[in-house]
């Protein structure tokens, strides 16, 4: 089944209930099964991803501090940024 499809029947009751009518009692019991523990899995990663972002954010705040302790600046860090040029570069040499 391909994911449209999957998404076609999360998206419309009819369409869900048109694909269950073809699938038995045995059937219908073990898609609701995976589709919880598919919940199941998802919600654990949103929860990691929202701690791994709360940490990361701590993180920064911590250096930020640092930072203004010991009377930095984020220019004291970078130093001086690195010109571009300008145009294209040139083309090799085809002949070689």
């Amino acid at each position: 089944m391909s994911t449209e499809s999957l998404e076609r029947i999360a998206r419309n009751k009819n369409v869900a209930r048109a694909a269950a009518r073809q699938l038995s009692m045995e059937q219908l019991h073990k898609l609701a099964e995976v589709i919880g523990e598919v919940i199941e899995q998802k919600q654990e990663e949103e929860h990691r991803r929202k701690e791994d972002d709360a940490l990361k954010a701590r993180k920064l705040e911590q250096i930020r501090e640092a930072i203004n302790e010991a009377g930095l600046s984020l220019d004291d860090l970078v130093g001086e940024q690195p010109k571009r040029r300008r145009g294209r570069p040139p083309k090799k040499n085809a002949k070689a």
